[in-house]
């Protein structure tokens, strides 16, 4: 199981790997013969190439099992003559327990035969549970029968092992299958709670807004609509926080851009790079960021604007930017504190620097730098 050797044999002669695992086993009793194959396994086998086509593997079938089990059978009895044995007290009791393993354990696809209508109604399982557990007794009494013979079972300790060892393989199969059960059952349930996460979470946003837009006539309306969704979802599937969450300047940058869109009718393009939580610094950032959105909004006549956050290690950058009408800013009134109050002493307070650049009918720009703080 961890090498794939079995696994690999089982999957180029049609047998199923743990049959084969059974059969090294076995060959292990006949003067450790199997622990040699397996070395030997082991040293000629390769790893697969993705890119190179190998031989096709075969499904587990009833006529592979067989002839696997008959091939072992004679090998196992040459290696008796030889002297490679154990002793049949031993080795033939295992066999038995083996057989009843590979019958309980084993899913080889027994073929459009009988056998499998027979399968196909539903009577293959009790049959085989039955004859499974009749050869794993079988091998367990001729092993106590043999070993009270030799004096092998002197002492009572090994006989209570020995029957021990014949349960759990036989409560094994059952144990498995239930283990694996309830593993499936638990991904299944994962996924089916994960769809209704899902179904909600598109029901209450993204359906809604299709509603709301297929009932709204002005074009406008339906823009900001379908980018605050465009928002929300991308947030969502990307796992970022929401845009009501202001613990994170991406949340708060979101949040920012609904409302500027919302309350000044104009389309802001965001992209934001790097999150931090929100502080003293990030706090003023964004505030400043908001009053250069709502300048570009009221004053600069452009529909659109945009605003570029980028977070790094030791400070944060923002750029406000629209191709409006600008402005000169000396013909500014001293009255008119927005810029140099709300953003530019904003900015310094904090340590960092504002720069606002605007041209008379090229547009603005107001780029914000502030440091990180080390704490």
């Amino acid at each position: 199981m961890v090498l794939g050797v079995a696994g690999g044999i089982g999957e180029r002669m049609g047998v199923d790997p743990i049959v084969v695992r059974l059969g090294f086993g076995l060959l292990v009793l006949a003067g450790g013969t199997g622990f040699v194959l397996y070395l030997v396994g082991i040293l000629v086998s390769v790893d697969s190439d993705p890119a190179q086509p190998g031989p096709a593997s075969r499904r587990a079938g009833l006529r592979p099992t067989i002839a696997f089990a008959a091939i072992l059978a004679g090998v196992l009895l040459i290696l008796r003559d030889v002297g490679l044995w154990f002793g049949d007290g031993v080795v033939w009791p295992m066999a038995l327990g083996a057989i009843g393993s590979a019958v309980l354990w084993s899913r080889a696809d027994v073929g459009r035969s009988r056998l499998a209508s027979f399968v196909a109604r539903g009577h293959g399982a009790p049959v085989r549970t039955v004859a499974g557990v009749l050869l794993i007794g079988s091998g367990v009494s001729l092993f106590l029968v043999s070993g009270r013979r030799s004096g092998l079972l002197a002492n009572s300790p090994l006989a209570a092992a020995a029957a021990i060892v014949g349960v759990v393989v036989i409560v094994g199969p059952w144990v498995a299958r239930l283990v694996r059960q309830l593993a499936d059952e638990r991904r299944e349930r994962i996924r089916s709670q994960e769809r209704a996460a899902i179904s909600a979470h598109l029901h209450d946003s993204v359906l809604q807004t299709l509603a709301l837009i297929q009932r709204s006539g002005d074009p406008g309306r339906m823009s900001t609509l379908a980018r605050t969704q465009e928002r929300e979802l991308r947030s969502w599937l990307y796992g970022r926080t929401r845009s009501t969450d202001h613990r994170s300047v991406s949340g708060a940058i979101d949040g920012l851009v609904d409302q500027i869109e919302r309350e000044h009718a104009i389309t802001v393009e965001a992209v934001s790079v790097g999150d931090a939580q929100i502080d003293g610094e990030a706090r003023a950032l964004l505030a400043a960021a908001r009053e250069a959105l709502v300048n570009a909004a009221r004053h600069s006549g452009a529909s659109t604007a945009s605003l570029f956050v980028e977070i790094e290690p030791d400070r944060m950058t923002a750029y406000v930017r629209d191709q409006g009408g600008g402005f000169d800013r000396a013909s500014v009134g001293a009255d008119r504190r927005g810029i140099a109050d709300s953003i530019e002493g904003r900015i310094e307070s904090v340590g960092g620097r504002a720069v606002v650049t605007s041209t008379p009918g090229a547009g603005t720009e107001v780029r914000l730098n502030v440091p990180r703080s080390t704490t």
